[in-house]
């Protein structure tokens, strides 16, 4: 039986191939197991840790968001997402440490630097304004 959480994550993940092969641009999208952050933070280059869950509606629309952003800019698409599932690491050190209240949390980082975050944030707006801060 299909579930509506097994619906949502089959589409998100339609949607994300279809941007991705679509849009020209090359999304980065990193699933945390974690062992990921240490490179993205040696990079020296801006990435987002996005804490999210599959059943999440926030969660979701923010995915939304960002792929419409990804996909209209090369600027967007060159910084990497770091999924990190809230099921599976919200009680993580992760989490601890970056003091993250709940899932549909976007953290823009760079090296070990919070440079911004969103907490429960839908207007694209408002996140191209959190990546916006990767480039200043």
């Amino acid at each position: 039986m299909i579930t509506r959480r097994h619906l949502l994550a089959g589409l998100a993940g339609v949607s994300i191939s279809a941007l991705a092969v679509g849009g020209g641009f090359a999304l980065e999208f990193i699933d945390y197991t974690g062992s990921e952050l240490e490179g993205l933070a040696a990079s020296g280059k801006p990435y987002v840790i996005n804490f999210h869950a599959t059943w999440c509606p926030t969660c979701a629309a923010q995915q939304r968001v960002l792929d419409a952003l990804q996909s209209e800019s090369t600027a967007y698409a060159a910084i990497p997402i770091l999924r990190v599932d809230w099921d599976s690491y919200g009680n993580s050190e992760l989490a601890r440490g970056l003091a993250i209240p709940r899932r549909s949390t976007l953290v823009l980082m760079q090296g070990n630097k919070e440079l911004g975050r969103l907490v429960a944030e839908t207007r694209k707006a408002q996140i191209a304004a959190l990546l916006d801060l990767a480039g200043s």
